[in-house]
């Protein structure tokens, strides 16, 4: 009985956090979208408010507090370098579209830095990474459907970083402590972007809401949901289950944002996701024929 209620709490906490990174694209998309709020704004915001919940979090785990602050600047700075773009990026993309290049660019970021490290790559891992880039190139080929390309190559950029960051994490003996530290680093690096872009701030109390509902929801507790499913789920699980997040994004933009979905984006995300999974599983299993 109890392996069966912690593979609830595990399912649970899965689909609940998958539901947040999703949340997290539909929130930024409707606030940039809709002109509500200028990115660096919504970065600085965002950032910040994730501190806050963040800091609740971590003390309300912690039996013996401590002055000491966990993380390092290197990771702040990838992370500031994910959400900064994310937000920019988000002024021209549509939500399934953005939500898209951001998994695919992590997914192909982390498989390239296994590939280029002293692991051994498998024939299903190749030919995964390169149906997954094929996928990416296709969808940023100019066209009448294609998405901005400077839109593109920010949230490629953000992508990056944040599969960098995520490598970078791996084996951290307390990911939330260690989190919270990296947002609280980042936050100087977002105010300085918005003092930089000073000239060009508009923010309204809706735009500021839903920079703080991102950062506090869908950031700060979505991402420690995200920690206490990772308890119950393998390395190739968490991976292949954060392959839904565009799907759902898509969906949320159709439903709140009356986006469209595109045979360009549905073609797209098949090879995409499916030779993300194909690689993913490869390494699973060591499949090398």
């Amino acid at each position: 009985m109890p392996e069966k209620v912690n593979r609830l709490r595990t399912l649970a906490a899965t689909a609940v956090a998958l539901v947040a990174f999703a949340a997290n694209s539909v929130l930024c998309r409707v606030a940039l979208g809709g002109s509500a709020i200028d990115a660096a704004s919504f970065s600085t915001i965002r950032l910040a408010s994730g501190t806050g919940m963040l800091w609740l979090i971590s003390a309300a785990l912690t039996k013996k507090p401590s002055t000491r602050q966990h993380g390092d600047w290197t990771s702040a700075s990838l992370l500031f370098l994910y959400a900064a773009p994310f937000s920019f990026a988000y002024v021209t993309l549509s939500t399934g579209t953005g939500a898209l290049i951001l998994f695919g660019s992590v997914q192909v970021s982390m498989i390239l830095v296994g590939l280029l490290s002293d692991e051994r790559p498998f024939v299903l891992e190749w030919l995964g990474l390169l149906a997954a880039l094929a996928g990416l190139v296709y969808l940023l080929l100019p066209g009448l459907s294609a998405p901005s390309s400077i839109g593109s190559a920010l949230m490629a950029a953000a992508g990056i970083s944040w599969g960098l960051y995520s490598l970078r994490g791996r084996g951290s003996v307390d990911p939330v402590r260690v989190t919270t530290g990296n947002f609280s680093r980042s936050v100087p690096f977002a105010i300085g972007l918005s003092l930089v872009m000073w000239p060009s701030t508009s923010v309204s109390p809706k735009g500021a809401l839903l920079a703080f509902l991102s950062g506090t929801l869908t950031s700060g507790m979505g991402y420690a949901v995200w920690y206490a499913a990772l308890r119950g789920l393998t390395a190739t699980r968490a991976a292949i289950v954060q392959l839904s997040v565009p799907v759902l994004a898509a969906i949320g933009g159709v439903v709140f944002l009356s986006e469209a979905i595109t045979p360009r984006l549905l073609l797209s995300t098949f090879m995409i996701l499916g030779g993300v999974g194909l690689a993913t599983v490869s390494q699973k299993h060591g499949v090398n024929t």
